[in-house]
């Protein structure tokens, strides 16, 4: 894990599922501690058989996870969290309905050991159009979905397959910069989000509920010193069609360094002192789009890295 702390924002408008989405990825943590911020409890009501202890503003959940309100300082929450020095692998932040994530995530710029890895925002497939087209609501949706990495076409079971199609093209061209995920009851793998650097992903496929969203993962082990954050970009690109990477490589002076993508957003950062077995990637993508053979001519297009599949 990096000595940064990821952090993902999860936003959408009322109703479209993002208490939903955060409920499951806790039941999913498979180990992994999670710290929850929400704006208030009364906002996201975290199922109750997950719940194991409650103290102020803090929610103790099963597995070693926590869950604290921030009310309107996220800021100094978080600092808060991380002064009690209590152990989290990553932070997950539900942001109000009519919260805009993208400003939530230059402020969190402030902070120097949060690392921001990811938005995430969830649009109800029934409503978001209209919602969109609102004359109250509008410019808040519109902006919700411009900060996406990755939007969530969530209840699609409720649409057509015809309405699934004109609102997923709709999305791309509202939001350029995002990848549209359909899901069902924000069934989502938990690894979109929660990729760890260290998983042993070979062979391995994660469905969410229905054709449209399955996922897949493909590893590499990465050989050569080179550009990290050539590499990061190149791996972004919307051609190759990948929703979440993460893994260490060597740059040009042979120092490991954390590689991060997460739809077309990419960063990097030193790798933590712990890591001892660079040159691996885990690339996540849609099943039927991922070609691990264009996502390895990606990587040694940028020389000396050279990929082959783990």
């Amino acid at each position: 894990m990096s000595s940064r702390l990821p952090a993902t924002l999860i936003g959408g408008y009322l109703g479209a599922g993002k208490t939903t989405l955060v409920n499951a990825l806790l039941r999913g943590a498979d180990g992994r501690r999670l710290a929850v911020l929400v704006n208030d409890f009364g906002e996201l009501p975290i199922d109750a058989d997950l719940i194991e202890a409650r103290e102020g503003n803090l929610l103790s959940i099963s597995g070693g996870c926590i869950c604290c309100s921030f009310g309107s300082d996220l800021i100094a929450a978080i600092m808060e969290l991380r002064a009690a020095d209590r152990p989290i692998d990553h932070l997950l932040i539900e942001t109000s309905g009519v919260a805009l994530p993208g400003t939530i995530a230059q402020s969190l710029q402030l902070i120097p050991d949060i690392d921001v890895n990811g938005i995430v925002v969830l649009a109800d497939a029934e409503s978001v159009r209209d919602r969109a087209a609102d004359r109250y609501m509008g410019d808040t949706v519109l902006a919700q979905l411009a900060a996406a990495d990755i939007i969530v076409l969530n209840k699609v079971d409720l649409i057509s397959p015809e309405q699934i199609s004109a609102t997923t093209a709709w999305l791309k061209q509202t939001a350029t910069r995002a990848r549209v995920l359909p899901a069902q009851r924000a069934n989502l793998p938990p690894e979109l989000i929660l990729t760890r650097q260290d998983e042993q992903t070979k062979g391995r496929f994660f469905a969410s509920g229905h054709d449209t969203a399955q996922l897949a993962t493909v590893g590499f082990e990465i050989d050569g010193n080179g550009d990290p954050e050539a590499l990061a970009q190149a791996l972004a690109d919307a051609s190759l069609h990948l929703l979440r990477v993460k893994g260490i490589v060597r740059d040009r002076h042979g120092a490991l360094v954390a590689v991060h993508v997460m739809g077309r957003r990419a960063s990097v950062e030193p790798a933590p002192r712990a890591v001892q077995s660079p040159g691996r990637l885990v690339c996540i993508g849609v099943a039927h789009e991922i070609d691990a053979k264009a996502v390895a001519d990606a990587i040694a297009a940028r020389p000396p890295y050279s990929a082959k599949l783990a």
